[in-house]
């Protein structure tokens, strides 16, 4: 039979064919399977409705094969995500990318921040660019055009006014997050200025302190108050450079009469763009290397350093940024940014220049925190920059609200089956679980919300792996600081763990040296960070001291933060080195590591940590978090208002029972765990001068403010 089969007139393949099924109806007997022929009879024998009902079934399962979601495909090994450089000690790059060098710039049209504005000009046809808003009132905006034509107005009226198209020319900038601080920024751009942003909470001396070092003589306010506190510095002679103030806001003029007397010429914002379109200057575009921005950072001691950052600077390092997020965030002319961390920091001028180089939109809150959510559900944002700190209120404010054990129950059961699909590379909005708990979370943040940027202090994994279940987008972690232009580390996508600040973005190198007092060793993977690259800054302006303790021979930055590799190549922040002391008995101690471990405890708000080389233990003052302490303290069987649970002694106890056992389950040796707490019901903050503005403690403060406390908790403990 076989030989017949072979020699049919329909070739081999034929033959091969029909021993094929001969095998197959033979191993379907085998198992007691129904050949193909016996399902065709069985289907015949169903009814109608039965097989429109299995027709439909099937159709279901096709659909949702189809349109299941797709799990965000990493650009690299979330394994290995950056790599040893062959030669410089153990230094680590970033694996995306497919050139050696380290990445200066993303776009050859946009290489210097006038570049990067004109380009947005060009892609977004002369779209909306900056939008600000009234109370209730829908956003207004300003078209690119507007904006340009503008900045290049203001910048003839500096011109006009004696201010030199020159990197030489530092303008002060002292205003809130708003359209005509963009303008000014522009202006000095175009004309090579260099802008050098003011703050409120930098405090009176300091900005003495700036005007002076920076030689500005001409300064652009918002409000008549700040025009006020300069006018103070004039008129004790401590600001003797300062000629010209322009303000945005309307003033009166008795404000321009008292400038007069001292010899200060006040303006308003409108007149000096009058003169300007009436003697109009070409631009004077910048280069790359030349300074764009010097940037005030106001540290913890001393006076404020004067970061300076060049356009190549701060393109190098958003550049970086797009390189990382390229495969999954394309930024279009339809993004919308929301504008309310200060605009003196770079973390927010970063993302902005993102947008603009993009032809996107950036909106301004109306100025008062408390209205932020009304400002996002009326502008609708795409990008949201965050702080840890907003972050924290935003989880315990979505607990809080789950007030019974039921719909705290639902909430996590929620949250752990989105958490799952995250694990696995799924980042989606429009999941059940969205529709039943989390939409309105979303919707709060104006519901278009595609990626969340957080940075500037450590963010804690339990809130981040909540938030980046619950809000449905791409939330990324990043490190830095003003030195490196803003980060120097990023989020992967696809890697959505915690605990680790990411790995080194594709413009610098990042290595660890050794720190010989606190056990740390570049060998075990572990040390100070030093960053190197082209987001490096220059130096700090007229602070050769202060430089050359920050900026090595070979260039490398050295950020004061310990870091620790771990096996896939992210950078996890273990340690501070700056902020360390000697106990009496010798040990050295870092309280920020100790204080990072103890705010994890949930009703814990703030802490300080406090210990010095006169005494053998240390201390805490604690500020318990408002709106979760008095539900954590009821579960223990505590009654009362959150005045009177801070006084509670056993309540206090169990507050630092808690901190303890923390401290233990992160291998806090016993010298390093607190002894005693005080506990202080009001937050520490930039108004009350124990702050940083950006939130980091002011050390010598807090130990000077809470002496008696201190000194009060040594003595109730002997050991």
């Amino acid at each position: 039979m076989a030989e017949s089969i072979f020699k049919s007139p329909h070739g081999p393949e034929f033959a091969i064919s029909i021993i094929e099924r001969m095998q197959a109806q033979e191993i379907l007997r085998s198992l007691r399977l129904p050949e193909f022929d016996d399902f065709s009879q069985f289907f015949r024998n169903l009814p109608a409705t039965a097989l429109v009902g299995i027709g439909a079934f099937a159709a279901v399962v096709a659909y949702w094969f189809a349109s299941r979601p797709k799990a965000v495909k990493p650009p690299c090994d979330l394994l290995l995500q950056s790599e040893e450089v062959e030669g410089l000690d153990g230094a680590r790059r970033s694996v995306i990318g497919d050139c050696p060098q380290l990445l200066t710039h993303y776009y050859d049209d946009a290489r210097t921040m006038y570049e990067v504005f004109r380009r947005g000009f060009n892609i977004s046809e002369n779209g909306p660019c900056l939008g600000f808003r009234k109370p209730k009132q829908p956003y207004q905006w300003l078209s690119y055009k507007e904006v340009a034509e503008r900045a290049e107005a203001l910048g003839s009226g500096l011109l006009q006014q004696g201010c030199k198209a020159s990197t030489s020319q530092f303008i002060g900038v002292f205003a809130q997050n708003r359209p005509e601080w963009i303008i000014s920024e522009l202006a000095c751009y175009t004309y090579s200025m260099v802008v050098v942003p003011l703050y409120d909470t930098l405090g009176p001396g300091a900005i003495r302190y700036i005007i002076n070092t920076a030689d500005i003589s001409t300064v652009i306010c918002d409000k008549p108050d700040k025009v006020r506190v300069l006018l103070d510095h004039v008129e004790k002679r401590e600001t003797p450079g300062l000629k010209s103030i322009i303000l945005m806001d309307p003033f009166e003029k008795d404000l321009k009469e008292r400038g007069k007397k001292c010899g200060v010429r006040i303006q308003s914002m409108q007149e000096v763009e009058d003169c300007g379109r009436e003697s109009r200057h070409a631009p004077v575009p910048p280069r790359p290397e030349d300074l764009s921005i010097v940037c005030f950072t106001s540290g913890t001691t001393g006076n404020p350093k004067g970061a300076m950052l060049t356009h190549g600077n701060v393109v190098a390092d958003f550049s970086g940024f797009l390189k990382v997020t390229e495969s999954q965030w394309s930024p279009t002319c339809e993004d919308v940014h929301i504008s309310y961390l200060p605009l003196a920091h770079m973390f927010e001028r970063m993302v902005q220049s993102v947008v603009y180089c993009h032809g996107g939109r950036i909106g301004f809150f109306q100025g008062d925190i408390r209205l932020l959510s009304d400002d996002m559900k009326a502008l609708r944002p795409t990008i949201f920059p965050v702080v840890p700190r907003l972050l924290n209120r935003m989880y315990d404010k979505i607990f809080s609200q789950a007030d019974t054990p039921l719909k705290r129950w639902l909430l996590e059961f929620a949250a752990k089956r989105k958490k799952a699909e995250v694990r696995s590379g799924i980042i989606r909005n429009d999941s059940l679980w969205d529709k039943l708990f989390f939409n309105k979370i979303q919707a709060s943040l104006g519901g278009c919300v595609r990626m969340i940027v957080t940075g500037a202090a450590p963010a804690s994994p339990t809130v981040l792996g909540f938030l980046r279940a619950a809000l449905g987008c791409q939330v990324y972690e990043g490190y830095g600081q003003t030195e490196c232009t803003a980060g120097c580390t990023f989020t992967t996508p696809g890697d959505w763990t915690s605990g680790h600040v990411g790995a080194p973005l594709p413009c610098n190198l990042i290595k660890l040296m050794d720190v010989e007092e606190l056990n740390y060793f570049a060998s075990k993977s572990e040390g100070e960070i030093c960053v190197k690259g082209p987001n490096v800054f220059k130096g700090y302006l007229k602070d050769e001291e202060r430089t050359t303790e920050a900026l090595d021979k070979e260039g490398w930055l050295h950020t004061g933060d310990i870091g620790k590799w771990l096996p896939n190549g992210t950078l996890k922040i273990i340690d501070r080195k700056k902020h360390i002391f000697k106990l009496a008995q010798g040990e050295y101690i870092a309280p920020e590591k100790i204080e990072n471990i103890y705010i994890r405890s949930d009703p814990v708000a703030q802490i300080y940590v406090h210990g010095d080389s006169l005494q053998a233990f240390l201390v805490g003052i604690v500020v318990p978090d408002s709106e979760v302490m008095p539900g954590w303290a009821k579960k223990r069987g505590f009654e009362g208002t959150y005045a009177e649970l801070c006084k509670n002694m056993e309540l206090k106890k169990a507050i630092m029972d808690d901190m303890v056992r923390l401290g233990k389950e992160s291998g806090l040796h016993s010298f390093e765990q607190v002894k005693a707490i005080y506990i202080h019901s009001d937050m520490f903050s930039v108004q009350n001068g124990l702050l940083t503005p950006t939130l980091k403690a002011k050390r010598p403060e807090l130990r000077d403010y809470f002496k008696k406390q201190i000194q009060e908790l040594y003595s109730s403990i002997s050991i």
